[in-house]
Formats: structure tokens, sequence, C-alpha cells
């Protein structure tokens, strides 16, 4: 996209509160000029050594996987095929609830018109997802979740967390504040409970 501005997403595709920030970007980046980056960042990575509970410990079992899954896609297919995977991947699995798992990953690929094989690649790609993940993470710069946006050379924030995901004018505002927030060297965080929406 000529002129765009660039906006570098990172982002673990089994986190729910990813899914829905992602969306709101897909929605206002045609009206706003943007042309997204997106990356991959690792939940599994984030916790790796961490006390966690042993539900969560399975979740970020698949969620690796998953990631390896979809650094495989960006290396082999670029990032047009890595937002289309992601797409189908998260309709299926925050919209209408898959389980995560190997199916999951094979129907998103076949859905996303990529080679389903690349659904057991395997650790080949862990280097490229954790060189992504600290990529991620020293734009922040310091350890931050999922997902993390960074407007053009500004800096990496973590979210927004949005629920639900803003749309039309309200989508666009919020872009805007953003990008301004982003112009603000002094700028470091803002925050309020998720359970005032």
């Amino acid at each position: 996209m000529a002129g765009a501005t660039t906006v570098a997403f990172w982002f673990d595709p089994t986190c729910p509160f990813t899914w829905r920030t992602s969306r709101w970007l897909v929605d206002v980046a045609p009206r706003r000029g943007l042309d997204v980056d997106w990356r991959l960042m690792s939940l599994a990575i984030l916790n790796e050594g961490k006390e966690i509970p042993e539900q969560f410990r399975a979740l970020m079992g698949v969620g690796r996987s998953a990631g390896l899954v979809f650094q495989a896609v960006r290396d082999e297919h670029g990032v047009a095929a890595l937002a289309r995977l992601y797409t189908e991947f998260g309709t299926r699995r925050h919209v209408q609830g898959a389980d995560l798992g190997p199916d999951l990953l094979r129907a998103s690929l076949a859905a996303a018109g990529l080679p389903e094989d690349l659904a057991v690649d395997g650790e080949s790609r862990l280097p490229a997802l954790a060189a992504s993940h600290a990529a991620g993470q020293a734009r922040v710069g310091q350890e931050s979740g999922s997902p993390i946006t960074a407007i053009a050379d500004g800096p990496g924030f973590f979210g927004p967390v949005v629920v639900p995901p803003p749309e039309g004018e309200d989508g666009e505002k919020l872009f805007d504040a953003l990008s301004l927030l982003s112009g603000v060297p002094a700028f470091s965080e803002l925050k309020r409970s998720r359970a005032s929406f």
C-alpha cells in the first residue's frame, strides 16, 4: 500500500483478547490507510519457567504448537497468508468455540488456502518464533502480554484491550488516540478495570 502507515501487531493466536483487538485493527485499517504487519509472539515463551496453574500449562503447550505453525506460514507464505490464517483460526476458535489442537490448525490452513502439512512443521520454527517474540518485547521495553501494537516507528504498547471491538467511528477514534499517544515520548500507560464495560 503506497503511502500507508505500517502498524506492527504482535499476537498469540490463542489469546481471546488479542483476537478482539485484531478485529478492531482489521476493521479500521482500510479507513485509516494502514498496512498491518502481522507478527508472532508467544504466551508460552512469555510464561516459560513461571509458576502457572496446571490447566493453563496444557493450554500453553497447545498455544506454542499453534505459534510454530503460524510462524511457518509467515516464513514460507508471507504476511498476507498469515493474516488469512489468523482470520480462519480465530473465527473457528474465538467465535465458534472450536477446541485447540491439530484438527483446528489443519481446518484453518485449508480454509486459508495453505498446505495442511504445515500443521506438523514442528520445532524448526522455534528460533524464528522466539526472535519475533523478543522483538515485540523489546519494542515495548518490558515484559508484556499479547497483543503488542506499534504504529510506524513509535513505541510498542500492550493492547489495546477492547471488549467488544469498537467499530466504525469509535474504532477510528481509538486508532487516532493511540496514534497521538505514540507520539508523546513521556507517555507509558493507561488502564481501567474490564468490569467497567
